[in-house]
């Protein structure tokens, strides 16, 4: 079985996606934000993931189907 390499240093989704590194889906989020609309203030400590989700929600908008094969926002 092929282990899958851990995203150290990397900051964005695609390359996440299209190099097979290992990622927590946090897609539902991004599916809620869509729903449920409004002002959101993302406060999180250091290091802890803001610049790629906020890099997730691009790639939602963007339509950018193919990375989200797999994932629960896929069929959304």
């Amino acid at each position: 079985m092929l282990r899958k390499k851990l995203p150290i240093g990397i900051q964005t989704f695609a390359k996440i996606r299209q190099e097979h590194c290992y990622y927590v889906d946090k897609t539902p989020f991004v599916a809620k934000l869509g729903r449920e609309g409004g002002y959101f203030f993302l406060s999180r400590p250091r290091r802890f993931g803001k610049s790629l989700f906020l890099d997730t929600v691009v790639e939602a908008l963007a339509g950018n189907r193919a990375l989200f094969a797999g994932l629960e926002l896929e069929d959304h």
